[in-house]
C-alpha cells in the first residue's frame, strides 16, 4: 500500500516519531467501532468513513488514517489508540 522508502520519511506531526503500518486486525477492530459510530478522532469528531489502513505511531498511542491510499497526517484526524501489547511493534 505505502511503499518502505516513502514509510521510512514519514514521522508524526505532533511529536516526529517514526511511523509503522497498522496490522490488519487493529484496522478491522477501528472499521467496527466507525461502523458502530464510536469512533472518535483526537479533534473530537466522531469518524464515518471506513479507513483503509493506517499508520501506528512508535508509542503506539495514536494512528493516522490512509484514506483513498493517502495517509492523512493531521493531528486532529488521528484515532487515539489503547497501547497494549498488541498495538506495539514486534
Amino acid at each position: 500500500m505505502i511503499d518502505k522508502q516513502f514509510l521510512d520519511l514519514l514521522v508524526c506531526p505532533e511529536n516526529h516519531m517514526s511511523l509503522r503500518l497498522a496490522d490488519e486486525a487493529l484496522v478491522a477492530r477501528l472499521n467496527a467501532s466507525i461502523a458502530a459510530g464510536t469512533l472518535v478522532n483526537c479533534g473530537g469528531q466522531v469518524v464515518r468513513e471506513a479507513i483503509q489502513g493506517g499508520l501506528v505511531r512508535e508509542d503506539g498511542r495514536r494512528l493516522y488514517p490512509i484514506m483513498d491510499n493517502i495517509p492523512v497526517l493531521l493531528i486532529d484526524e488521528a484515532i487515539v489508540l489503547e497501547s497494549s501489547a498488541s498495538d506495539q511493534p514486534g
